[in-house]
């Protein structure tokens, strides 16, 4: 961020390397002793295997070394920020809350002095600028942010010692993108659908950020015992008890040479039985394991010994996780309008139809969807306005129609249906004139109609993740189509029918202007197809929370009408592209399969 007459400097940061189990320490540029700060990143991303902690103030820092080293230490690995808190007065120091808020802004913030003359009185400010880019609040969820980013440094001298601190200072952090993309990282933490009657329950992912180098995974087993983030805190529950937290000895957690990780918590876990343990378990094991390969097995203690212990593998069995189902199948609709697959996760490229009358061509079809036991499939009609549920089983008959659309045109009818995790089926009624979201439970009983107050405008395309909380939708107001992620919230109604809604809608891509095709790609992921304003077609991944993964984006991809993930990310991206059905291996390029459109995982 340095900028202005470099006179005298000071390093402001050491950065330590971790080689062959050697740490080396560098000195990095110094700091400017007068000037304003400019917004330039503090520190170009590093490589994972690199920390960076910052250094002290020294006794003859000028007021701008001081907000520069603050700064500086802002962005370091410093546990509980022990360095920054040296650029503050003792009584700043004890107020400041760094853990309430990270801002992200798309450069380092911009720090300049108001007043300098005033420097011989001994009192200075800083403004601190810049552009918001995101936020991570205090429950370490991420929200994207626009905006003007406009805060007070106030700086004092000491008038024993001559020093300068900062004896004002905003709560929470700030730093530039790059240097939030080196220090944070995102991982899924773990909890069970409350409406999920099913045995095992299904598993729910609730993303947030945590510190990179600073003990993750304590981090994220705190985290995870406190409970789910705001948003998703009404459609789910947890194992563990009210009021438990980890014991004062259990920092850090680190699993034994064996894999074995042991948890102690405190006394209100005691109270738990065996199959809550378990559960509190297998949410440590799902969560930890992406974060914490090595950890095979789980202990859970309270109460001054073991409760219960759980093995990687028998967390499957206590609840289901939606990317642990392998689809059998890749689906899509071949010349004819007929329903045809091919085996997933090979290079097969002859398709076959489908079992069932679906699959026998007695009706054209423009778009499908296969339940995700791979038993029942659901058609819409090549001119859009009609929906059949079949079975995948040779012999069955069509039936009539689930559904009808009486929308003007085939494209103001029905979009692409979408199943969710208890057999329920999605479409949406795109009519002009009276747009629907609709909900079939088991596939084909009496739709029920989805209230959605929150939504402005009418739905484009429906994709329900496989836990059946969370429901992805392409909303179109006007010239604009946007991904939203809304919460479903189910209820009995006094008709003994369910009154189901969608809530709290919350865009993924506000970035993105119009968004043409999108698929669920993991437990909180999706794949996205769409352009920027002014911009050209791109395809890329997005998390549920609107930030964007740390992972390459898929291979560049002309002419995209529709994408299909699995929730299973061993199994390769499909399209359909003006080429025709491609596929995208690991680590390759797109590759075209074969002839139709339309082509989608089971789900």
């Amino acid at each position: 961020m340095g900028g202005g007459e470099r006179g005298r400097g000071v390093s402001a940061r050491t950065v330590a390397y971790a080689t062959s189990g050697v740490v080396l320490l560098a000195g990095c540029a110094s700091m400017p002793d007068s000037g304003d700060l400019r917004g330039v990143e503090s520190t170009p991303r590093q490589d994972a295997q690199v920390r960076v902690f910052a250094m002290p103030p020294s006794d003859d820092a000028t007021p701008t070394q001081i907000v520069q080293g603050f700064l500086e230490a802002l962005t370091s690995d410093d546990p509980d920020y022990r360095t920054a808190r040296q650029y503050l007065t003792r009584e700043a120091a004890k107020a400041w809350r760094p853990e309430l808020s990270t801002t992200v802004l798309s450069n380092g913030p911009d720090a300049q002095v108001e007043a300098p003359e005033r420097q011989n009185t001994g009192s200075l400010s800083y403004t601190l600028t810049g552009t918001q880019v995101a936020t991570v609040d205090a429950q370490q969820a991420y929200a994207p942010a626009s905006g003007s980013y406009d805060k007070l440094v106030h700086l004092a001298r000491d008038a024993k010692t001559g020093q300068w601190r900062i004896d004002v200072v905003p709560q929470g952090v700030v730093m530039g993108k790059s240097d939030f993309q080196r220090n944070y990282m995102s991982v899924n933490k773990y909890y069970f659908a409350s409406d999920n009657a099913s045995t095992p329950p299904m598993t729910v992912a609730d993303p947030v950020y945590v510190r990179s180098h600073v003990d993750p995974t304590t981090e994220m087993v705190r985290s995870l015992i406190k409970g789910p983030t705001t948003w998703l805190k009404p459609a789910v529950r947890t194992g563990f008890p009210v009021g438990t937290a980890l014991s004062k000895e259990a920092a850090p957690l680190t699993p034994d040479d064996r894999g074995k990780l042991t948890v102690p918590l405190n006394d209100k876990a005691a109270e738990a039985g065996t199959g809550r343990c378990e559960e509190m378990a297998a949410q440590l094991l799902f969560t930890l394991r992406t974060l914490s390969p090595a950890v095979e097995e789980v202990e859970v203690r309270a109460g001054g010994g073991p409760l219960c212990s759980l093995a990687r593998s028998g967390a499957e069995t206590v609840a289901t996780r939606g990317a642990l189902h392998q689809p059998d199948y890749l689906y899509f609709v071949d010349e004819e309008g007929r329903l045809v697959r091919i085996t997933s996760g090979t290079s097969d490229t002859d398709p076959a139809p489908a079992p069932g009358a679906l699959g026998e061509g007695e009706k054209a079809l423009r778009s499908v969807a296969v339940a995700r036991d791979e038993r029942t499939a659901a058609g819409v009609s090549v001119d859009g306005r009609s929906l059949y549920v079949a079975p995948l089983v040779a012999g069955s008959p069509l039936g009539e129609p689930v559904l009808q659309s009486t929308g003007k045109t085939e494209e103001d009818r029905l979009t692409t249906p979408s199943w969710d995790a208890r057999g329920g089926l999605w479409v949406a009624d795109s009519n002009a004139d009276e747009p629907r979201l609709y909900l079939l439970e088991e596939g084909s009983d009496e739709p029920v109609e989805v209230h959605t107050p929150e939504l402005d405008g009418r739905v484009r395309a429906v994709r329900v993740a496989a836990d059946g909380v969370r429901i992805a939708l392409v909303v179109e107001k006007g010239d604009r189509r946007s991904l939203l992620i809304g919460r479903i919230d189910r209820e009995d109604g006094t008709d003994g029918r369910p009154t189901v809604t969608v809530l709290d809608p919350r865009s993924a891509t506000p970035e993105l202007e119009q968004v043409t095709a999108m698929s669920w790609a993991g437990d909180s992921r999706l794949v996205v197809v769409g352009r920027e304003e002014g911009g050209v077609e791109q395809m890329k991944y997005v998390e549920v929370d609107g930030s964007t993964p740390d992972v390459p984006p898929p291979a560049a991809l002309t002419g995209v009408k529709a994408v299909t993930a699995s929730e299973d990310e061993q199994a390769p991206l499909m399209a359909y592209s003006v080429d025709g059905i491609v596929r995208l291996p690991t680590g390759a390029q797109w590759q075209k399969v074969t002839e139709g459109t339309a082509p989608v995982y089971p789900g």
